[in-house]
């Protein structure tokens, strides 16, 4: 079953769609900044049953924004963005269902499983808590996990093998395709593909969707083991091409079986 997520991307503590790939640089580019605070989107998804939502913490300035949502619908939404082992621990006091691991993994660009294994401890052992953010850039035929906002590559690609070794340590794992996010111009089919045949695992994808039919067509390529969330291109966040409405209705067809 693939169901649409809903995201609030929270910059400078305004809800924002940000083109992935400039954050951090002298390019950067904005397609939406919302009048709404972040707790509005929050309560639209709580009251439209959409669930597995994700709030991205995009630099500083954020976290009262991020509470607010938390307080509008606690015990439900992911946090991430500069969570961290002493960080972890206290988004879930604060409301958070579940804390999103991201940059923390690699210092020096280089993946730690000791970090790893201090959140996990910080969660009192509770991997259901825990989503690790793979988003990455591609480069040639493979996937390399990209942090800092997605500017800086790590040594880990995204494959099979950290795929399967991740699984172990965690309950989702939160899927950027940096390269094509914001830009509305389609998802990375590949990409969406081998998480298909790779993920064992709750898994969200995100970048370039643009239409309705994305939802289908990521049910397809994943055989519906892959979410998929809608940014630039929906309706809440500024855009045409894509109707909060449909997404819902998709999820109510996808849960009773009518999308089969």
């Amino acid at each position: 079953m693939t169901k649409f997520r809903g995201c609030i991307d929270i910059h400078a503590g305004q809800v924002k769609q940000i083109v992935g790939g400039t954050l951090d640089t002298a390019a950067f580019q904005t397609n939406f900044a919302s009048p709404l605070p972040a707790s509005h989107f929050a309560r639209l998804y709580r009251d439209h049953h959409v669930t597995g939502c994700h709030i991205i913490l995009l630099g500083p300035g954020c976290v009262e924004a991020a509470e607010e949502a938390l307080v509008a619908w606690p015990n439900a939404l992911q946090v991430g963005g500069g969570v961290t082992a002493a960080t972890a621990a206290g988004w879930i006091k604060h409301g958070a269902e579940k804390v999103i691991l991201t940059s923390y993994l690699f210092p020096d660009a280089k993946f730690s499983m000791e970090r790893l294994q201090a959140v996990i401890d910080s969660l009192g052992g509770d991997i259901s808590k825990l989503v690790i953010d793979l988003s990455c850039r591609r480069r040639g035929d493979k996937w390399v996990v990209a942090m800092n906002r997605w500017q800086t590559l790590t040594d880990m690609e995204v494959n099979q093998e950290s795929i399967s070794l991740l699984s172990n340590f965690c309950s989702e794992f939160l899927i950027h395709a940096a390269d094509v996010e914001g830009l509305c111009r389609g998802i990375d089919e590949d990409l969406v593909r081998a998480l298909g045949k790779w993920v064992s695992i709750p898994t969200t994808y995100a970048g370039g969707a643009y239409k309705i039919e994305d939802l289908k067509l990521v049910k397809e390529l994943s055989a519906g083991k892959v979410d998929l969330t809608f940014g630039s291109a929906l309706d809440i966040f500024g855009g045409s091409q894509v109707l909060f409405e449909e997404c819902v209705e998709w999820n109510r067809r996808e849960e009773s079986g009518y999308n089969a």
